[in-house]
């Protein structure tokens, strides 16, 4: 089949190439030529593990193509993904000017049939609203879908190339047995492709992201209790997971959650609820639980030191999560405000994200070339992202290399006897501190 992907960002480039990869001939679209420019010569510009193998690959044989010629690229497609950015504006609402935008613009140069596909995440009735844009300039026949992606980040490929479900919104069959076709390589295995309505399509993105916050908050404020009460939350955690109910994951408590989607998709749909009268109660604590533990390691090293002003803090991690490189509300970076007013100078080491946090914070913090590297001179380690690199250290070295044996945990990666057990104050999340 013959596809555009307008976009080229994150959902676009894993959509594009893993649609590439099972044959399809794909074209993206972006209006940046540079960054056009340096995928078309095999550099690719998001870090996602194992998806740069199959980028070049389908590259390399001609199935992934990339233009600012919007007009050439969906001459010959027959499904055109729109995968295009929807920030949200002051009040929490999706900013659809990018959506919309494009639609208006695929009215004026479009001929033949076309199935347009809004990949983006996008309000209920946004589907409506490029069916009307469109339609403003094109009278020939061509229909919306809503099919919105369910893809984690660091392992957006194989949740691509074999998702849980596809959820596929559309006002008929015509436009059904075009997804259904398209997507019947990725779930041969039987997993389920869902057909309703746009609406419901557009909500079950928001509902779906909305509730891993809402969990991942819960076990927050758990975490906050079994430090006041004397419980251990990983104890809790397991207890409560092993409840086939809940399920094990999104159980994790920390430092809070942030990235390009959650924080995002819970505004949105805070926001959305109000347009329709609604008060959305639980969502909104969730917002205000998540802001409060991006915070939560700070009382405690106000506690253990009393002040910091001088001192210098090693961070491991910059990353909003593991194995990618995407800050967007990355709990590390409001960390790093917060230490440096409190006098503290950072530095600071992730895997993959460090370019990112230069070009937004540039010398307000030193970067450095390994793990071990922030910690020479620094008085005490700060634990922000939960890279697996991070997981099992040489703790004698972290030792000798800080002034102070502190380290604070906010993704409760160690074990709390094997800290004891090697001499070092450790404060972690939602279990007993060792002062």
């Amino acid at each position: 089949m013959k596809i555009a992907v307008v976009g080229t960002g994150y959902v676009g480039l894993v959509s594009g190439t893993c649609f590439a990869e099972t044959g399809n001939d794909v074209i993206c679209v972006d209006i940046d030529q540079s960054k056009v420019d340096r995928l078309s010569n095999g550099q690719i510009t998001i870090f996602e593990p194992g998806l740069e193998v199959l980028f070049k690959r389908n590259l390399k044989e001609g199935r992934l193509k990339f233009t600012i010629n919007l007009e050439e690229a969906i001459k010959d497609s027959v499904v055109i993904f729109l995968a295009l950015p929807t920030p949200p504006g002051e009040d929490g609402s999706a900013d659809l000017r990018y959506v919309l935008g494009v639609a208006d613009h695929l009215g004026k140069i479009m001929t033949g049939y076309k199935v347009i596909v809004d990949k983006s995440t996008v309000p209920v009735g946004t589907a409506d609203k490029v069916h009307a844009a469109i339609a403003a300039n094109y009278k020939g026949e061509f229909d919306v879908v809503s099919n919105p992606e369910f893809l984690r980040e660091g392992v957006a490929v194989d949740d691509f190339m074999k998702p849980d479900r596809v959820v596929i919104g559309a006002a008929n069959q015509r436009a059904f047995d075009v997804m259904d076709e398209l997507y019947a390589p990725y779930v041969r295995q039987g997993n389920p492709v869902m057909h309703m309505d746009c609406k419901s399509a557009e909500l079950t993105k928001y509902a779906a992201n909305s509730f891993l916050a809402t969990k991942i908050s819960f076990m927050n404020e758990i975490a906050r209790l079994c430090e006041l009460m004397g419980a251990d939350v990983d104890m809790v955690r397991k207890g409560v997971g092993s409840d086939d109910r809940i399920g094990k994951r999104f159980l994790f408590p920390g430092i809070g959650y942030g990235g390009s989607c959650f924080p995002k998709d819970v505004k949105a749909l805070v926001h959305s609820a109000a347009q329709v009268n609604y008060d959305f109660k639980i969502l909104k604590a969730v917002e205000d639980v998540n802001a409060d533990q991006k915070k939560a390691l700070l009382p405690k090293i106000d506690g253990h030191f009393g002040s910091i002003a001088g001192k210098s803090v090693a961070m491991w991690g910059l990353a909003f999560k593991p194995n990618t490189d995407d800050i967007r509300e990355a709990p590390a970076l409001e960390m790093i405000d917060a230490l440096i007013e409190r006098g503290a100078s950072v530095k600071c080491y992730d895997p993959e994200a460090m370019e990112n946090v230069k070009e937004v914070m540039g010398n307000k913090v030193t970067f450095c070339e390994t793990s071990y590297d922030t910690l020479i001179g620094s008085d005490f380690l700060v634990i922000a992202t939960e890279w697996p690199e991070f997981r099992t250290p040489d703790f004698e070295k972290i030792g000798a290399q800080l002034t102070e044996k502190v380290i604070f945990d906010g993704r409760n990666l160690f074990d709390l006897e094997v800290v004891k057990k090697h001499g070092f104050s450790y404060y972690s999340i939602g279990r007993q501190d060792i002062k």
